[in-house]
């Protein structure tokens, strides 16, 4: 919980330092000035590496173009429901980013400016397919693909030895990873033996990460939604994934309050050593490498019928009403060309969205040893994984979500009714 508290206090105080960047502009801001004016707004939140990597970026672009970039970093937790005001109002920022399941909501309802125009079809095909989908709706991209983040496990070595799992026969790569009975039979060796107040894993679902379930639904060759909206999650693939996963719970592999529910990050929970082993993001290797006094490393996620991990990192988009829509457009498509990407994640230990810099092409900052496995896994995302994902229903779909599986994972709510109950939920959300 400490690390928690920590991670959310370091982004309030990054935005209070960067009042100074917003000038007048303030939190909103502004809309970019008069017509003509050659200035920008750029909204955004950012860890500390990502502040210092978007100043660096932005101070590169104001030379090369002569524009000015108003850049204004603000708190996650605050970020939607001010832009939505903005948009609401008017005064939204030129430029903002924002987090591919929410991207759907604004291009839906036509508040982005569609970029159809602004890359050609080789521009396209060097991004992958996958994170261009998630920037796209009605077959329009209304936004760039900056970077992306999924989730891979990573384990403490001294807890497996303990166990008696020898690290030269831990997987490191798609090709060998880990089946759901493979990873059970882990999961039930370290519960033999570790004592009763620690368990063998736990999962990144919390705070909102519910989605994250759907990479189990996805493993199992299940889906949640059709094109067109239609619910597809009460499936025999929906009742794989849901008898596996309750099963951490039966077997107490994970800890009893870290369901979807709970209020203390993965994390912050094999940091303590509370678990042997967490799923987790590429974006906290840095906290893990700074924080953990203890030696780890990272594994692919295991895999059933495919491999599937979640959905993570962030688009930056234009505003449909922005003053500058050609250089608000100059000013993402600088921010994913091949060297400004590659400096962004490199710095930030992110992953990038063109094919050029995948593999071993960035030279990560921190822990450059465990980077190829989130790399790697990033290319178990598939369109039709992202299609869903980005559906503007997602958000109305997740609360459902959260709610159905703490029945089911807590309550002894049974398969058929959570699932049941999932396939009205989408129904009602997607309008099908």
């Amino acid at each position: 919980m400490a690390r928690t508290m920590r991670r959310k206090a370091g982004i309030a105080a990054l935005a209070v330092t960067t009042t100074a960047l917003a000038g007048c502009a303030g939190f909103g801001g502004g809309g970019g000035g008069d017509e003509g004016d050659d200035t920008l707004s750029f909204t955004t939140w950012a860890s500390e590496s990502e502040q210092l990597a978007l100043e660096d970026l932005v101070a590169q672009f104001e030379d090369e173009s002569g524009a000015t970039v108003e850049l204004n970093v603000v708190p996650y937790e605050q970020m939607f429901s001010n832009i939505d005001a903005q948009l609401a109002s008017g005064d939204a920022p030129d430029v903002f980013r924002v987090d591919y399941g929410n991207l759907g909501v604004y291009s839906s309802q036509e508040q982005l400016l569609d970029l159809s125009d602004a890359f050609s079809g080789d521009e396209v095909d060097a991004f992958t397919p996958a994170l261009w989908e998630a920037v796209s709706f009605d077959g329009a991209p209304y936004g760039v693909p900056h970077q992306t983040d999924v989730s891979a496990l990573i384990v403490n070595l001294d807890m497996l030895a303990a166990a008696g799992i020898d690290a030269s026969t831990l997987p490191t790569t798609q090709d060998d990873a880990w089946t759901w009975e493979e990873f059970a039979d882990v999961a039930a060796q370290l519960r033999t033996a570790l004592p009763a107040e620690q368990y063998p894993f736990v999962v990144n679902w919390q705070q909102g990460g519910t989605p994250r379930w759907m990479s189990w639904l996805f493993q199992a060759g299940g889906s949640f939604m059709a094109e067109d909206g239609t619910p597809t999650i009460d499936s025999p693939e929906g009742a794989a994934a849901l008898d596996f996963t309750r099963s951490f719970f039966e077997n107490q592999w994970v800890p009893p309050t870290s369901t979807p529910a709970g209020t203390v990050y993965a994390d912050s929970l094999f940091s303590e050593q509370t678990t042997a082993m967490a799923f987790v993001g590429s974006f906290l290797v840095p906290d893990m490498d700074y924080f953990n006094e203890f030696e780890w490393t990272a594994l692919p996620m295991p895999r059933d019928e495919r491999g599937a991990t979640d959905l993570g990192g962030n688009a930056l988009v234009a505003t449909a009403e922005t003053d500058q829509p050609e250089l608000a457009t100059e000013f993402l498509r600088f921010m994913v060309t091949e060297e400004a990407m590659s400096t962004f994640c490199a710095a930030t230990n992110e992953l990038p969205t063109l094919t050029a810099l995948e593999g071993d092409a960035i030279e990560f900052a921190i822990r450059p040893d465990v980077m190829p496995v989130f790399v790697d896994q990033a290319t178990t995302i598939e369109p039709e994984d992202v299609r869903q994902l980005t559906s503007p229903a997602m958000a109305e779909i997740s609360v459902a979500m959260q709610r159905e599986l703490e029945a089911a994972f807590v309550n002894g709510q049974s398969t058929e009714e959570t699932l049941a109950n999932l396939d009205a939920a989408i129904a009602e959300a997607s309008g099908s």
